[in-house]
């Protein structure tokens, strides 16, 4: 059975902890995980950090995924947000029954797709008055079926690991936990 396939989106002024933190957990855990660039070469950060995309949005689109992760930041989540082939995306991800997860900012851009839509999410704080959802909650990690949210670059190594836990399973979730010495509530 192949590894599980992960495509994590990178806008200009994403989040970089949130953004490395997913991808780095995510590949400790066997997962294929495919960066894109949603314009050519590398993408700089909200905080001047420029990181080289595997490939660009346009070239992986082609490709099938089992996950999509948006990190937040700011105006990465906007552009996020505002970009038709990310909500695309967004939508047929959702459609064919893949996991659609965001933190930070991030759900905002998942709300522009409709996907939060009767669901359970959360967000930054602040940014939840743009998340249109059943219940706003205001928990680190939200999961509901398919849809995964969490709230800023604090709690971004929960986030991951909830991916690991999805996507590979509980049991190589807690060792990384163990691995990392990641506190649990």
């Amino acid at each position: 059975m192949s590894a599980p396939r992960v495509i994590v989106p990178l806008a200009p002024g994403f989040e970089e902890i949130e953004a490395v933190a997913v991808i780095d957990v995510l590949r400790r855990a066997g997962v294929e995980v495919v960066t894109a660039g949603l314009v050519p070469g590398a993408i700089t950060g909200a905080h001047a950090i420029a990181l080289v995309p595997d490939t660009t949005l346009d070239a992986a689109r082609t490709q099938r995924f089992d996950m999509i992760v948006l990190p937040g930041g700011l105006p990465g989540s906007t552009h996020l947000r505002d970009d038709a082939r990310v909500q695309a995306l967004l939508r047929d991800l959702e459609e064919r029954g893949a996991y659609v997860a965001a933190i930070c900012a991030a759900p905002t851009a998942l709300s522009a797709a409709g996907v939060t839509r009767g669901k359970r999410a959360t967000s930054y704080p602040g940014t939840g008055a743009q998340v249109e959802c059943a219940t706003y909650l205001e928990d680190r990690v939200v999961v509901d079926g398919k849809l995964v949210t969490s709230r800023s670059p604090g709690t971004a190594l929960e986030f991951a690991l909830a991916l690991v836990h999805l996507l590979v399973g509980e049991a190589k979730a807690d060792q990384l936990r163990r691995a990392m010495l990641v506190l649990t509530a």
